[in-house]
């Protein structure tokens, strides 16, 4: 096993850059890419990093020169042969040969474009702009090097000892969390934690952790390079990335109202069973359910990532009614801001109404509270969103209002066109 306290001591090690590989990403993100490779390859989006948490201010924690470093360094990587054949070769999901010959030959050659960065009110202001397909796979990366760098700026005046000891207790931290949740009768997990992950070590010893502690309750990871390496299952379908860039190409509100659902119809064309997994909240669930088409209730399942998690499973068990489907043979995925005792009320609360599944993220890859001074390696909310496309504004309403980004008029004109009436705010801790 990696004795993680001695490389983080030994962090300039060139055997540790924070990201090693293309791959070194969430699996959905290849999924989608792939489809915009196919459906819109040639629209034009800018990226930027959001850091919601403004009390961390990134660019008085981070040197300027070591991000570049590792920003630079993402932007030598290339698929390695192993990695190819793995995404070519590989079952995901029952499917063999889920990545098309073109769009792996087109991966195959890539090189990550180039990026802006600057400086301003103590954040860094972190863009990436060019063909969507390139532009997007940035976003993972991007967020993995900064959480990775505050970590590390944190730790850099702890002596040796006192790293044993933190990742010693984190280990032990995490461990209690596994203890619990093997308890769950019928339990499956996944983790979900890559984007705002402590860093790729930790990630993959906590991976190991849940394979070894909760046996076959664990489902996968997100991570594709962790995935091939361990031997498991790699886990992911879409992301709100999608229908925030159709909505900003639609030519009229009318084109607006059904941006969300042309989305689904491309991906639909593509994948099928357990991929087929309605994100529903980017412009309002309630809106998006009650609009829906009639082919979408027969989709396998529901992943809910905002807003009062229980309430949005209720909504979907009463749609699904509504459209004729039986709710028991229906998926709903949990996956915003879990932890323990979230995991069991929610697993308690629906188990038998529906199949149950979670996505674990930062309090699983980043969970260090308590084990610094004043708390220094509280997990905190960082995003990497696609801000415009074709030129024009992107928006996300979600079922949070504290999570909507966009400019206030457009977010009012999305309100109007989706329907959206009064939210409850909740807090953003991740």
């Amino acid at each position: 096993m990696v004795d993680i306290a001695t490389r983080v001591w030994n962090h300039k090690w060139k055997i540790d850059p924070i990201v090693r590989s293309l791959i070194d990403t969430d699996f959905y993100k290849l999924l989608m890419c792939q489809s915009i490779f196919r459906n819109k390859p040639d629209t034009t989006v800018t990226f930027s990093l959001i850091n919601r948490s403004k009390s961390i201010r990134l660019a008085e924690l981070i040197d300027e020169g070591e991000l570049r470093e590792q920003l630079d360094h993402v932007r030598s990587l290339s698929l390695t042969r192993g990695e190819s054949t793995w995404l070519r070769g590989n079952t995901f999901y029952g499917k063999r040969q889920m990545f098309r010959p073109d769009f792996m030959e087109w991966f195959e050659a890539l090189r990550l474009p180039a990026y802006h960065l600057e400086k301003r009110d103590g954040q860094y202001e972190l863009t990436f702009e060019g063909r969507w397909p390139e532009v997007m796979l940035w976003e993972i990366p991007a967020l993995a090097v900064l959480m990775e760098l505050r970590s590390r700026a944190v730790l850099e005046k702890q002596g040796r000892f006192e790293l044993q000891v933190l990742y010693a207790r984190a280990m032990t931290k995490l461990w209690e969390k596994i203890t619990r949740l093997k308890a769950i009768e019928g339990l499956k997990i996944a983790d979900f934690g890559t984007r705002r992950r402590h860093s790729f070590l930790w990630q993959d010893w906590a991976v190991q952790a849940m394979r070894e502690g909760l046996e076959g309750k664990f489902t996968g990871t997100s991570n594709c390079l962790i995935a091939m390496r361990r031997e498991v299952e790699a886990i992911g379908t879409n992301a709100h990335e999608l229908p925030m860039v159709y909505a900003a190409l639609a030519n009229s509100d009318a084109e607006l109202a059904q941006s969300p659902y042309r989305v689904l119809a491309d991906w639909q064309e593509e994948h099928d069973g357990n991929l087929r997994i309605i994100l529903p909240d980017t412009f309002g669930s309630e809106g998006f359910l009650q609009r829906a088409p009639d082919w979408l209730a027969s989709w396998t399942g529901i992943r809910i990532d905002s807003g009062d998690p229980a309430t949005g499973a209720e909504t979907a068990i009463r749609w699904w009614r509504e459209r004729g489907e039986d709710p028991t043979k229906k998926l709903v995925i949990f996956s915003d801001g879990l932890d323990v005792e979230s995991i069991e009320n929610l697993h308690r609360q629906f188990v038998g109404r529906v199949k149950v599944s979670f996505g674990w993220g930062t309090m699983l890859t980043n969970d260090f509270r308590g084990l610094t001074q004043n708390d220094a390696l509280a997990p905190f909310s960082l995003v990497c969103k696609a801000v415009t496309a074709d030129g024009r504004p992107t928006v996300k309403l979600s079922d949070n209002p504290n999570k909507a980004m966009g400019d206030d008029a457009e977010i009012a004109r999305y309100k109007r066109v989706f329907g959206v009436g009064d939210q409850t705010a909740q807090e953003v801790v991740v």
